[in-house]
């Protein structure tokens, strides 16, 4: 019972993160940064200005879809942000940026995030299926569910170690946003906010991932 309570409770607070997110976005989205550039031309400066020219800046579809990808060395940027001039393409861009950053010096939680990609693609693409067939046979085969149960913990360790890996790009973002002259006293606070709530999002999928797996250990143990 004490689960499905936390449960629940992640469910509606991941409901209103998301909607706390789009809202403070769309806020953001309407401030003009004082530089007037747009997040492209944000992005693109704080690379230059750290040393880095082999990495490209491009345009994708969709809301809130940016990200960095460290193997075809690109940060996307989805269209509000990349050509936007305000204060929430600013902050999305320099996002980006630090995990450019992260990747260029061998930032720990970052190498150990990558290094997990592959094995929880894996772990993913099987978990359901096993999870499932543990709960129905587990009292023909007891150990099925502890099979699925560490796919699953897989997921759940790169939902933690994701979590210092974005908190710590939004704080590279912040910093240089603020010394390189993108934002004021005005708009630095506004920055924060909206990179914030963004890293709500990744600790409520966290918290979630870990109820669920302490779950599944529940029924396993109670069988």
């Amino acid at each position: 019972m004490n689960i499905w309570i936390i449960m629940i409770a992640v469910m509606v607070a991941s409901f209103i993160v998301q909607q706390t997110l789009q809202s403070r976005f769309t806020k953001y989205s309407k401030v003009s940064l004082p530089s007037g550039l747009s997040g492209a031309e944000v992005a693109e400066k704080m690379l230059r200005e750290n040393g880095i020219h082999d990495v490209q800046v491009t345009c994708i579809e969709g809301r809130l879809t940016d990200h960095y990808n460290p193997q075809t060395k690109t940060v996307n940027l989805s269209r509000e942000v990349y050509t936007g001039r305000s204060v929430a393409a600013a902050a999305v861009a320099a996002h980006e940026c630090g995990h450019v950053l992260q990747h260029a010096q061998g930032y720990l939680p970052l190498k150990m995030r990558s290094a997990l990609v592959p094995v929880v693609t894996f772990a993913n693409n099987l978990v359901q299926w096993v999870l499932l067939a543990g709960v129905i046979f587990i009292n023909i085969f007891p150990h099925l569910i502890w099979a699925g149960i560490a796919l699953f913990a897989m997921s759940t360790l790169f939902s933690i170690v994701t979590l210092p890996v974005e908190v710590n790009a939004s704080a590279r973002a912040v910093g240089w946003l603020q010394s390189a002259g993108i934002t004021d006293s005005t708009t630095k606070p506004q920055a924060v906010d909206a990179l914030k709530w963004a890293a709500y999002t990744y600790f409520i999928a966290a918290i979630g991932s870990v109820a669920t797996l302490i779950y599944y250990i529940s029924i396993a143990n109670r069988r």
